[in-house]
């Protein structure tokens, strides 16, 4: 059964566009589909989840508060070492965790999961290497779709049953 769902943010939970501001400010969009699906994983489900990227953006804190995530690092070269930090904190193991990613920081860690996505816009390299490649593209409902196949996955009800 997977416990903890890891997410990568630029291209994974946004499309991987960085806009900057006439103010240096970073924007992102975040897709409001894939947010609820996180947030019923979180909130609903009570299960962990956690965000580990390479870049840092207070964007990604303010969204990671909305959706519940108990566990935001960013500025992260090694997402392993870091995942393993977690699973050690939370006495997880490698299997029960679920993993989405689109770039080359993010294989290791993929590989070691028990379950791994990218978004059918991830680097070809990727797509070969996870479990599973999603419909959707990054930032367009590929986490959406990754916590609706944990569920299956796990024999649970669907996110629809959460909100009836």
């Amino acid at each position: 059964m997977i416990k903890l769902i890891v997410l990568d943010v630029d291209g994974t939970l946004t499309n991987g566009d960085i806009s900057y501001t006439n103010n240096n400010e970073e924007l992102k969009t975040f897709n409001v589909k894939d947010g609820l699906a996180v947030a019923s994983w979180t909130k609903k489900l009570s299960k962990k989840a956690a965000i580990i990227t390479g870049r840092e953006s207070k964007i990604v804190e303010k969204r990671a508060t909305e959706l519940g995530i108990t566990h935001l690092f960013q500025k992260i070269d090694n997402k392993e070492e870091v995942l393993q930090a977690i699973l050690d904190q939370e006495q997880i193991s490698w299997d029960e965790v679920a993993a989405i990613g689109d770039d080359l920081n993010d294989l290791k860690m993929l590989k070691k999961v028990g379950l791994s996505f990218a978004p059918n816009d991830a680097v070809e390299y990727i797509q070969q290497r996870v479990n599973v490649v999603t419909a959707s593209k990054g930032g367009e409902g590929a986490v959406r779709e990754m916590v609706e196949y944990i569920l299956q996955y796990d024999n649970l009800e669907g996110l629809e049953s959460l909100w009836e």
